[in-house]
């Protein structure tokens, strides 16, 4: 048999090779069709169990064949099976589209809402049904035949454009390297790094000497540290190019995809009778127009700015006295500031790694999701895993039952993508036999490996990373929905999914959090308390030139989806630029490309939804101010998160939940205190 067939067990991933992804993906859509054909076919009155259930079968077994053959083209990713995957995801896009616009299918539904038994249903199966209405609308049901046909085709390309530009990225980061044999031009890089570098070079067949390339962890020790600033600029300026036309090599560039998607998204949203795209975006968000999303994101840069601007002139007033640079360039800001943090706060991220080795940091991690949530986390062996590193965890209740599972991936390796995700292996589900799936999710990460026989270690920074997909993974696995299509992060509106990631992340400064967390690798001894208060003050170091940054993202984005005119395209870069001249406070020179490998909204789900992350991390830190107002690790509050924002999934509201946990409105001021800026 077909081992991605499989789908009554966990992926056996030993197994899989690509000659199965096409059989397998043929298979289970043919299923779903024969499924749904007899489902529209049948004359009796719909329910939830003759009706809605064999959907969310089909969306279960989909979701366990094709989820892994998309998350190894992520981590694993081989031209081969890239080629095969694409190929794949054209029919997989057909068959969504083809079901938002099942005439059969909406009218069953229509049926259920108006039915008396509508009224007996759950809060989570009646907002099932009002999400499956609202996504036939956003698929364009009401549409005619031929505007039917123009959305299928809109909707397959986009879904095409979008892999490619991926890859592009993914094959533009590894088409650079840098082969350094005169060890006095990586001056300045601690032992760790240089480690790595010598490691990146062995696995390339050098017999000596170091390779940085632009995988995450190599560019970072290399902006971060290197005294050469001409190899500082070198790299950055790779890495600022990367997939366009200013790389190295060119046939990787995606401006003329970016342009594409843009002009796609557009005729889509206008379709189905927005003005915009971002408007289309909303639909399926807490925020009610594009003009509320602007005057948030604007209000914020109001407020940040100035402060802002006054951290970068403090910076380049200390590169100038301190450091002999007449003019602060962007590939110096890295190292500039960390050398600044050394000084003012006697603190740098590799000063404090030693004290976050991987197995503490894990250790920490889990003993305060134990203390808060009520369960234990164990690691499993023998489990079927992509690679050798990769390990296996599962999540007790307090009566000792498997509730969750998840795959840990945290280190970079050569053909992985870049960054740091959570997804889903197996969301939670009822079958109609009364059998309860336990969730299980992937939590990939892309930090230093151990490098020789020394033990890996984090930055901090690698540690709030951590924390914050964890939190994404305690969505998804912690769940008590039994309904597909609300379990876990399903449902959840995009502005809100990042709540429980960013809130996990401020354990990652607190006493309580850091003591749990922190062994020194030699002495085992935890953080001293003078490393600590630096780290604390560090939270609010050049916190507004990082939120001005994220704003900058984040308005480029929407502004971007919002502006867009089809008889005059938008200038990517001009608006890039635009945006920039009102809220950065770092120009980065005339050859930056960053559009053109920002794969969060061209790549993956935030278009016209970058916006996203702060939007919840307003949520966040309020929530978070609950704990520190009556105890970092008080069980009472944990629970009650759990109970409210976790358990119900995307079920209800999320102002709703955050108003149960919280007892009022979100305020903005606990973000811009933890964010260490002073509002006006």
């Amino acid at each position: 048999m077909n081992p991605l067939l499989k789908t009554d067990q966990l992926p056996d991933f030993s197994a899989f090779h690509v000659e199965h992804i096409k059989p397998a993906v043929t298979a289970v859509l043919s299923e779903s069709r024969d499924v749904v054909e007899k489902l529209v076919a049948d004359t009796a009155m719909p329910s939830w169990e003759n009706f809605v259930e064999p959907l969310e079968h089909i969306q279960n077994r989909l979701e366990r064949v094709w989820g892994p053959v998309g998350h190894l083209d992520a981590v694993k990713n081989s031209d081969e099976w890239h080629q095969v995957y694409t190929d794949c995801l054209q029919q997989i896009t057909d068959f969504h589209s083809q079901m938002g616009q099942n005439k059969g299918l909406f009218a069953k539904f229509s049926q259920l809402h108006q039915s008396d038994a509508f009224t007996h249903y759950s809060l989570a199966q009646k907002k099932v049904i009002e999400n499956a209405l609202r996504d036939f609308r956003l698929s364009g049901i009401d549409l005619d035949e031929a505007q039917q046909q123009t959305y299928k085709d809109i909707t397959q390309q986009l879904s095409q454009l979008s892999s490619q530009f991926g890859n592009n990225v993914l094959k533009s980061s590894q088409a650079w390297s840098k082969y350094i044999e005169d060890r006095a031009l990586l001056s300045g890089l601690p032992d760790s790094a240089m480690g790595l570098l010598a490691q990146l070079a062995e696995q390339k067949s050098y017999q000596q000497g170091w390779l940085v390339t632009l995988d995450f962890p190599s560019y970072l020790a290399v902006m971060t540290y290197a005294e050469n600033r001409e190899l500082r600029e070198e790299v950055y300026r790779a890495f600022a190019t990367r997939a366009s036309e200013m790389a190295q090599d060119t046939q990787y560039d995606n401006s003329a995809l970016m342009a594409d998607i843009l002009k796609l998204r557009h005729q889509k949203a206008e379709l189905l009778g927005c003005q915009n795209y971002a408007e289309l975006s909303l639909a399926t968000k807490m925020a009610d127009s594009t003009d509320q999303v602007i005057q948030f994101l604007t209000d914020l840069a109001q407020k940040s700015k100035p402060q802002a601007q006054q951290e970068f002139e403090t910076l380049s007033q200390f590169a100038k006295t301190e450091l002999g640079l007449s003019s602060l360039q962007p590939w110096d800001v890295t190292f500039v500031s960390e050398k600044l943090k050394n000084q003012s706060l006697s603190l740098s991220q590799e000063a404090l790694r030693p004290y976050f080795p991987v197995t503490k940091v894990l250790a920490g991690l889990f003993k305060i999701t134990e203390t808060l949530f009520g369960v234990t986390v164990t690691e499993k062996q023998g489990v079927s895993a992509w690679h050798e590193a990769v390990r296996f965890f599962e999540i007790s209740n307090e009566s000792g039952q498997v509730i969750a599972a998840f795959y840990l991936d945290l280190y970079a390796r050569e053909n992985k993508r870049g960054g740091a995700w959570m997804d889903s292996a197996i969301s939670r589900w009822q079958s109609s036999h009364g059998e309860l799936q336990t969730p299980v999710a992937y939590l990939v990460c892309n930090f230093t490996p151990p490098v020789d026989d020394q033990p890996a270690c984090l930055t901090h920074n690698e540690v709030t990373t951590l924390f914050h997909e964890f939190g994404h993974g305690l969505h998804h696995m912690l769940t008590e929905m039994d309904d597909f299509d609300v379990s876990g992060i399903n449902g959840v509106p995009w502005d809100a999914v990042e709540l429980p990631s960013q809130f996990m992340e401020n354990f990652c400064w607190e006493p309580e959090g850091i003591e749990l967390m922190t062994a020194h690798i030699e002495t085992q001894q935890p953080l001293p308390e003078d490393l600590f208060k630096a780290l604390k003050q560090s939270r609010g170091f050049q916190s507004a030139m990082m939120m001005v940054r994220q704003l900058e993202f984040s308005l480029f984005d929407f502004l971007l989806h919002t502006h867009y005119q089809p008889d005059a395209p938008t200038d990517i870069l001009a608006l890039a630029n635009d945006v920039r001249q009102k809220v950065a406070v770092v120009f980065p020179p005339d050859y930056h490309r960053f559009p053109h490998s920002f794969s969060h909204i061209f790549a993956g789900g935030y278009a016209a939804g970058y916006f996203s992350y702060k939007w919840a991390e307003v949520l966040s830190a309020d929530a978070f101010g609950a704990f520190e107002e009556q105890g970092i690790l008080n069980t009472e509050v944990g629970r009650k998160f759990k109970n409210t924002i976790l358990a119900a999934g995307g079920s209800i509201h999320p102002m709703t939940l955050f108003k149960a946990f919280r007892g009022r409105e979100p305020q903005i001021d606990a973000l811009l205190r933890h964010s260490g800026i002073r509002s006006a």
